[in-house]
Parts: C-alpha cells; structure tokens; sequence
C-alpha cells in the first residue's frame, strides 16, 4: 500500500474539531472545539489527544474557521504542540472578537487574540509550510477560501473553507458559513470549481437549517455527509443532507459495514476517513465509525 491521508472527525458534542494527518506524516487541525466525549463526562480536548496518546509533538498548521466558542474552546492548550502556521479570518480584528464575551470565556478569546497578533507573518513562497504546494503535503492538496463581505457581526459569515483533495478523494470543511457568504462564495469560479464533487461533506454549522444552501450542497454533490454535532435539534437538516447525498460503506469497529448517506457524530462517534492508492494503483476511500 502507498500513502495515505487519514482524517478524523472527532466527537466534540456541539462543536467541531477535524485532525488530517497528511501522506507524509504532517499534522492539521481544523478548529478546537471540545465536548464531554464517548459519554464518559470528561471534557475532550483535541490538542491534549495529539500531543499524549498519539505523541505529536508539534503541528504544522491549525486553521481556526471563525472565532466562536464552540471552535475554538481548546485554545488555552494550543501552545502544547506549537502550531507552526495559522490560519484564520483576518479581517475580524480583536475588538469585533472580544466585544460581548462572557467572563467565564474571557481567557480563551484573550487567547485567540494573543496568538493572533503572535502569528502575523507570512509564510515565504519557498517554505516547506506554505500550504499551497501538495509537495510540501505528502500531495494532499489544500485549499482555503475565506468569505470577507459580510457584516461583521454574524462571525459564521466569515468562516473559512478548507478543502483537501489526495489520490481522488476530495473533501470539504465549511464551517458555520450560512446564506450572506454562500452567496459571495459561490460567485467565485475558483471556489465552485475547488468543491464540486466531493467524496465527504462536513455539514455547515452543525447540520443546522441555517447552514444549508441546496445550491452549495448541489454543487458538492457528496458521497457521504458528516455532521458534527451534541444533539439533535429542532432545525436539523440532516434529513435534507441525507437526501442530496449518493451513499457510501461505512464500516463499524465491531467488523458490520452498511451504505449510509449522513453520520453524526452524536449518533455514530468518531468518524475516520483513510485514503490513498492500494497495491493495486487503485484509489479507496474506507470510512470507519464507533
């Protein structure tokens, strides 16, 4: 078997927190939520499940998609792996971020904004970090797409896109983004043409009605639908995603597999995507749950 990218959708209740361990053994994080995980009413951290029970000791790029609580709750712990790149709405300045924050959650945004002056750089054209080149990526391909012409005081309208692509498997991290930066985002040729037809779908804004945009979902066209979320709610539209998704085998660690159109990870725990080309120089997509 060749390389491979393996991309885990961790349970973090409602939240979001997605590792990508990259074909060359490189390390990504898409957002830090937490949650009490597999029931056991401890708090999951993400950054403290990297650095003690998989023994990464730094990772080479964190994206923040926009700076809500349930997205970015692990910041406090981000200094144990010493992201070398960040990345992150730029145009919300600290002000607009630590404008209403509750006290309770003052250290964390305090954080976020720290570390968003700390990484104010950018990355050269030669760097082995700049993550436009696949070659620095084991050659996962990585994109980013940032909204910025939305009103600033909905933080969703500036979540960042990420989308991966390696060995034909194709898959898109959305963020909360909802109708105001859909529209703007889709007036691009090169964002239409960077998530049409992909394998997985994490579903924006936590599978919510807010995030659902059947022009955004048509285009992506998924195999499978992702949402992570803590419970389901009254304006679920995982139902809509179910239909509008083709269906792929997800296999269980108990050895059962079946055809499923939509996971959650309320329902269905942590969801591992593994890709890469086989033996045989075929391409395979294998998606595990709980």
């Amino acid at each position: 078997m060749g390389q491979e990218c393996t991309v885990v959708f961790w349970d973090v209740q409602h939240g979001h927190a997605t590792y990508i361990k990259t074909p060359n053994n490189r390390h990504i994080i898409v957002d830090l939520g937490t949650g009490d995980y597999s029931g056991k009413n401890l708090e999951f951290s993400p950054i403290r499940q990297l650095r003690y029970k998989y023994n990464v000791t730094q990772v080479d790029y964190v994206v923040i998609t926009h700076p809500h609580l349930d997205h970015i709750d692990d910041i406090l712990n981000f200094d144990l792996v010493s992201p070398k790149v960040l990345n992150r709405p730029r145009q919300l300045t600290n002000e607009e971020v630590m404008d209403g924050v509750q006290e309770k959650d003052r250290k964390k945004f305090e954080k976020y904004c720290e570390i968003n002056n700390r990484y104010n750089g950018d990355i050269a054209e030669d760097s082995l970090n700049n993550t436009s080149k696949p070659e620095n990526w084991g050659g996962l391909k990585i994109q980013t797409f940032t909204p910025t012409g939305c009103n600033h005081n909905n933080f969703n309208n500036h979540s960042i896109v990420v989308v991966i692509e390696f060995a034909y498997t194709k898959i898109v991290i959305p963020g909360d983004n909802e109708k105001c930066s859909f529209d703007e985002l889709m007036a691009r040729p090169s964002f239409m043409t960077a998530i049409k037809d992909a394998d997985i779908l994490l579903a924006p804004h936590h599978g919510r009605e807010s995030g659902y945009n059947v022009d955004f979902v048509n285009q992506v066209n998924p195999k499978l639908t992702v949402v992570s979320d803590g419970r389901f709610c009254e304006t679920s539209a995982n139902g809509r995603y179910s239909a509008k998704s083709s269906g792929w085998t997800v296999h269980k660690k108990s050895g059962n597999s079946e055809t499923r159109k939509c996971l959650t990870t309320n329902s269905d725990g942590e969801v591992v995507a593994k890709f890469g080309i086989n033996s045989d120089n075929k391409p395979y997509l294998a998606v595990t749950i709980e």
